[in-house]
């Protein structure tokens, strides 16, 4: 299991497409339509090297960060408008009686660096909306069509959230349709149909080609939109790379010995989907949240949806021969990897899923908290998302948790009721948020 949440702030594309060598196909049609463009060959290679103007972008090094941050291992540190904030287990002991940062602190260290980049530009520009389109000599229009051609992706492989987006900002709407395709494209690579033969080395290419597009030099005209995104928003290329991380974890890893390990491996195949669209999103003006805050709320939506998939996956997961639940806590409940792979619902597993379940909605309740600090435009698609996705826990219990030959899914009837009370709930104005840290 991979990037299961293409999108943080959207339905999962798996809830909505069922045919992914499709998407591979309107992959190579956005490239044949660059390819077959009205510009000569010896354009088409090198239009985009070197004419995509490209924002200065602060390289961020813990060593940036302020004093508190630095040391907020020890236990706690402070948000920006002064009040304290706990870190749970922040340090956890090695079998060799030493200390060692948890996967949760080195996570939340990559927030602290992403909104640091985000409160940077916003000082240094007056308003993200105004920029004026990225002009390219002789090839005036193909910038959009890139862009285009992303939109028409988002709508036929996430059909729910591309009908949100059109609430947005035309610039903000584009901007997340880029980033969507590139998740899509990067899960491809593992779960797709060529999984089978995609190798580290792809991954090193595919790693060096994200370098690429954000020192403006896009290898397609889908690479091309995500690399005008990246000049106009305040999106550092950390998560990216995180995420391609995850990628390489799949390759490898199909069992995690404690929620530490699993964890890490969530916010690399989802939780790096958050970081990437809050800069898009938008905090809404008259919040009075942290914007670690808001950041570490998208983090949380991530861990939740991702949680769930891994609950809701029990069954297709063993098939492959992959256990995604915490090695440990099954031993603590008298469980074993046997009796998933026997597909058993005992009273133990029961026991065991309730205590999954109630960590998933943790994350949820402390990411919902953040949807409501967006700006107004992109609360209602994100908490419809959140509802939704929320729902599928509800269904594992009604199906009295059998997720090894049930799977549970949210009703069309369901989602259809979900979308007013996400609209209502999204008219809440944003209050301060409260502890950035989910706990688990």
């Amino acid at each position: 299991m991979s990037m299961s949440v293409a999108l943080l702030w959207v339905v999962s594309p798996n809830s909505e497409v069922s045919n992914e060598t499709g998407f591979l196909e309107s992959v190579r049609e956005g490239n044949r339509l660059f390819k077959s463009s009205r510009f000569p060959a010896r354009d088409r290679n090198s239009m985009w090297k070197g004419r995509i103007k490209k924002s200065r972008r602060q390289r961020w090094n813990f060593g940036s960060l302020n004093a508190d941050s630095r040391y907020s291992c020890l236990g706690g540190s402070r948000n920006e408008d002064g009040s304290s904030f706990s870190i749970q287990s922040s340090l956890v002991a090695s079998p060799a009686g030493e200390m060692a940062v948890s996967s949760e602190k080195k996570v939340y260290d990559v927030v602290l660096k992403q909104a640091a980049l985000v409160k940077r530009q916003l000082r240094s520009t007056d308003d993200l909306e105004v920029k004026p389109d990225i002009v390219i000599p002789r090839n005036l229009g193909l910038l959009s069509e890139a862009y285009d051609r992303c939109g028409e992706i988002c709508a036929e492989y996430a059909k729910t959230f591309y009908l949100g987006t059109k609430l947005m900002t035309p610039n903000r709407r584009r901007a997340i349709w880029a980033i969507y395709v590139w998740c899509r494209r990067t899960d491809e690579l593992v779960d797709g149909p060529n999984a089978s033969h995609i190798t580290p080395q792809a991954l090193d290419r595919w790693e060096a080609r994200l370098e690429d597009i954000f020192n403006g030099r896009p290898f397609d005209m889908l690479d091309a939109a995500l690399s005008d995104t990246v000049t106009r928003f305040p999106v550092d290329i950390q998560p990216f790379r995180d995420m391609v991380e995850g990628m390489r974890m799949d390759l490898w890893k199909s069992r995690y010995k404690n929620f530490d390990e699993l964890y890490l491996y969530c916010y690399y195949v989802a939780g790096t989907v958050g970081l990437m669209s809050v800069p898009i999103m938008g905090i809404a003006p008259e919040s009075k949240a942290t914007t670690e805050s808001v950041y570490n709320a998208a983090l949380s939506l991530g861990i939740a949806n991702q949680l769930t998939n891994i609950l809701r996956d029990v069954g297709e997961d063993a098939r492959r021969g992959r256990v995604y639940l915490p090695q440990d806590e099954l031993a603590q409940a008298g469980l074993s990897d046997e009796d998933i792979f026997a597909g058993r619902v005992t009273d133990k597993w029961r026991n065991f899923m309730k205590k999954q379940i109630q960590r998933a909605r943790k994350f949820f309740d402390e990411a919902e908290k953040g949807v409501l600090e967006l700006s107004s435009a992109s609360r209602w698609p994100v908490l419809a998302s959140l509802l939704l996705y929320r729902k599928i826990l509800d269904e594992i219990e009604a199906n009295d948790y059998n997720n090894f030959t049930r799977r549970a899914y949210v009703s069309k009837p369901k989602k259809l009721l979900m979308l007013p009370i996400a609209y209502a709930r999204s008219l809440v104005p944003p209050k301060i948020a409260s502890s950035p840290q989910a706990k688990t």
